[in-house]
């Protein structure tokens, strides 16, 4: 399976991650999230993969959080996900996707545990 990243190039550890990757022989297929995002199937998806909740893979301080009102506690998880289809900037990067695996590279080198 080929390997990918969904990738922000203005994000310095997106772009880390993207190296640290092709140093590793890798050329993963690139996602530009923002451009191209995923859908709230393919978010739960990677959530499954993560092992994680959907706040854990938010970008709390992101302007959209607050102005959408995520920070409810009375969202449920479909509702978040949602969110995150529909406003892309709030997803966590870089997020790099290998044979069923996933993992946020954050740090970078978090992501070589999947390889």
């Amino acid at each position: 399976m080929k390997t990918r990243i969904l990738h922000n190039p203005r994000c310095s550890k997106s772009r880390a991650t993207l190296q640290l990757l092709q140093q590793q022989g890798i050329e993963p297929d690139i996602v530009l999230y923002l451009e191209h995002p995923p859908s709230a199937k393919e978010i739960t998806e990677i959530l499954n993969m993560l092992g994680r909740e959907p706040r854990e893979l938010m970008r709390e301080g992101e302007a959209e959080y607050r102005e959408q009102g995520l920070d409810n506690p009375e969202l449920n998880d479909e509702q978040l996900v949602a969110a995150m289809a529909a406003t892309p900037r709030l997803i966590e990067r870089p997020i790099v996707i290998h044979d069923g695996h996933a993992a946020v590279g954050r740090p970078p080198e978090s992501v070589l545990d999947i390889l």
